[in-house]
């Protein structure tokens, strides 16, 4: 029999167990009667799982469970020993019960990625009414817009140090509520004025702050090789079409509702996430107990973090060349990044003259083309490493895309009149940025896997500084500038990063 066997009963407690009895339907459990002479086996196999009751005389009881448990132990067949299977207690599982558990902490992660960036573009579109509304001129707007990356930089190092030594699981969790809390109480504080305003934004960034070092820990531990920049990649779409659902959505709630109504409604969707978090996921596959064999072993043989970090080599980690080229490029990158993500609905509004809710709607389409292109490059990535082309080679030649694609787009917004062909410029110079997840963003685990939550703590620091000083410095060039120059210093700093990335970066493990 190839299948799987788990040895159960209501009257012996010393059984080898290697997972958990499957839950069954009340029709089921009427029938799981505790029954002295007989023991249960759960019988695994692809796609279905039954319940078997065995029959055994009473005296062979001990005996029995003790050889049907060997059985189990050595993955011989189950029925034929010792007892006869006397009838079928469950049927068919459901598929989404064996759907395989790594990756539903994929998709747990996808979703909280959606929620944070919902939470976090919703301002670059409130932001309009509420400067109408309090007289905000365009520095104030660049000063409220970069406070969120204050305290998104504070938790940047500290967030990867947690991750990795308690585990990704509580600080994700953490993260989740904290930056959800302060969304609901972004208008109280925008009534009361613009410090207490900003402090809320800056408690926002610390509750983000922590997401991705500790979503890069728990990847680092569930996630085979194999499948690593597809798994990185769907979780980043999922800041992309946060981008998309909360640019498509704020117009609309802001129309009917008021500019209030979008942090209430985005805020109190955390709560949800969070149940769903706390009731199925574990840091580490070792932590679950209902993780099958097969998967359990799948993971154990392929992913590279294991054993759980007891101290941070700093000077180790320092003094590697690559680990400097990761940080530089990540700064690079995310100075165009980010001021694409907060000042799109401005640009559209004030160059392209779109009104708030063609703004708003237009934003979409460079985030939804990052979304596809990031799970295309995702695939590509693994395709090629699995095809035989070393790591290195595919994390340079998905970072050049990443970085020389928005590049050539930016430059192009300069010599375009059509608000029709600057939206799909924008769209190109995102959707090519989005080749970056499996670039950088997935090297943290090839060259650090142990340490990859504070690996990323370290580069994404350089990379909210990156926000924090292009977003202010966006809206000091636009008083005193025009958009051309804000484009300019971004394709300098790509091109930059392109050099520093080819000569210095690897896809080999170097810190182990």
């Amino acid at each position: 029999m190839n299948a799987r066997a788990l040895l159960y009963s209501p009257n012996l407690h010393s059984l080898y167990t290697s997972n958990r009895p499957p839950e069954t339907s009340p029709r089921t459990r009427q029938t799981l009667k505790p029954d002295p002479n007989s023991l249960r086996v759960w019988i695994y196999q692809r796609n279905r799982s039954s319940v078997f009751r065995v029959l055994v005389r009473s005296s062979d009881k001990r005996e029995s469970s003790n050889s049907y448990a060997e059985t189990i132990k050595e993955g011989r067949d189950i029925v034929n020993r010792n007892g006869v299977v006397s009838d079928s207690l469950s049927s068919v599982v459901p598929w989404w019960e064996e759907f395989p558990k790594r990756w539903v902490i994929v998709l747990l992660c996808f979703s909280a990625f959606l929620l944070c960036n919902m939470d976090r573009v919703n301002m670059s579109i409130a932001i309009l009414p509420m400067s109408a509304e309090y007289g905000w001129n365009p520095s104030t707007v660049g000063l409220i817009q970069s406070s969120f990356f204050w305290g998104y930089l504070l938790t940047q190092i500290a967030g990867g140090i947690w991750a990795d030594t308690v585990g990704g699981k509580m600080v994700l969790g953490f993260g989740v509520i904290w930056w959800s809390i302060a969304t609901i109480l972004t208008p109280i504080a925008a009534k009361l004025g613009l410090p207490f305003l900003l402090v809320v934004r800056a408690f926002m960034g610390v509750g983000e702050g922590v997401a991705m070092p500790a979503m890069n820990n728990i990847l680092s531990k569930w996630v085979p090789v194999q499948e690593r920049s597809r798994s990185l990649a769907l979780v980043y779409s999922g800041m992309y079409l946060g981008s998309v659902t909360g640019l498509a959505f704020s117009p609309f709630l802001i129309h009917h509702f008021g500019w209030p109504s979008v942090f209430y409604s985005f805020g109190s969707l955390g709560t949800v996430w969070l149940t769903l978090w706390l009731t199925k996921a574990e840091s580490s596959p070792v932590e679950d107990l209902t993780l099958l064999p097969e998967e359990r072993k799948l993971i154990a043989d392929n992913c590279a973090s294991k054993e759980p970090v007891k101290s941070i080599p700093w000077r180790l980690i320092l003094s590697k060349p690559p680990v400097w080229a990761l940080i530089g490029c990540h700064f690079c990158h995310n100075w165009g990044t980010f001021i694409l993500l907060t000042w799109m609905p401005t640009y559209y509004h004030q160059v392209l003259k779109f009104n708030l809710m063609e703004s708003g709607l237009l934003s979409v389409f460079p985030w939804m083309t990052m979304a596809i292109s990031a799970n295309a490059g995702g695939w590509i990535a693994d395709t090629l490493v699995s095809r035989g082309y070393s790591v290195t080679n595919v994390r340079k030649i998905m970072q050049t895309i990443g970085f020389l694609g928005p590049a050539f787009f930016l430059t192009q917004l300069k010599h375009i009149d059509s608000p029709a062909m600057a939206v799909l410029c924008m769209a190109c110079s995102q959707g090519t940025d989005a080749f970056s997840q499996s670039g950088l963003y997935s090297n943290h685990q090839d060259i650090a896997p142990r340490y990859s939550g504070v690996l990323l703590g370290l580069s994404n620091t350089a990379g909210v500084l990156a926000g924090v000083l292009g977003t202010a410095a966006t809206g000091h060039i636009l008083q005193h500038g025009s958009w051309d120059d804000v484009f300019t210093i971004s394709v300098g700093l790509y091109l930059v990063g392109t050099v520093v990335w080819n000569l210095f970066s690897t896809g080999e493990k170097i810190i182990d």
